[in-house]
């Protein structure tokens, strides 16, 4: 089952966008503040973020940055209410996969919020199966004795990396762009 963070200090946009997560199948932890929201992080392991901009504590902004450093295969739509300012361009910068106002299309919504999930699922599985790729340590059975560490095999890890790679690029390519133009002021 696919997993999302909800983040956002309304308790209607909380209750709103947990049923309508719900009905289309995800599992979903809410939090209302960036400390809460880190907290979630870390027990929930979520494939998707969604956060609201001006979340207390630090806002959806820091919290995307946090996400892109220490979650890699988590992606984050940050949102905002139609008269809210939200600067797009800092929102790319930031790291952010989407940025969705509020109040929201539903189908469009779902439409964004499941490419993501895919997306993240993929990251998280290509990620698993390079560290899959190196063999375990050995564990000795006699008390007191520590084995050696089996020799890893470079090239699986190698065709593991370049699986990821080939999968990651097309991504990676994108948010480059996004960030070159920004920079250039495009």
């Amino acid at each position: 089952m696919s997993t999302i963070l909800l983040a956002d200090d309304s308790p209607h946009a909380r209750r709103m966008g947990e049923r309508i997560l719900r009905e289309e199948g995800f599992e979903v932890s809410s939090a209302t503040d960036e400390a809460s929201a880190r907290a979630c992080l870390a027990a929930f392991d979520p494939d998707l973020v969604i956060a609201d901009v001006f979340l207390p504590g630090g806002g959806g902004l820091e919290l995307c940055r946090h996400v892109k450093n220490f979650h890699r295969h988590v992606r984050v739509i940050l949102t905002a209410g139609q008269l809210e300012p939200l600067d797009e361009n800092e929102a790319r910068a930031a790291g952010c996969d989407a940025v969705l106002r509020k109040p929201f299309e539903a189908s469009m919504v779902i439409g964004t919020i499941r490419s993501l999930v895919q997306e993240a699922k993929l990251a998280r599985g290509l990620f698993a199966e390079a560290l899959a790729a190196v063999p375990p340590v050995p564990v000795s059975d006699a008390p007191g004795t520590v084995a050696a560490p089996a020799a890893p095999d470079p090239e699986r890890i190698q065709a593991a990396i370049t699986l990821a790679l080939d999968a990651a690029l097309p991504n990676l390519v994108r948010e480059i762009t996004e960030k070159v133009l920004i920079a250039l002021g495009h």
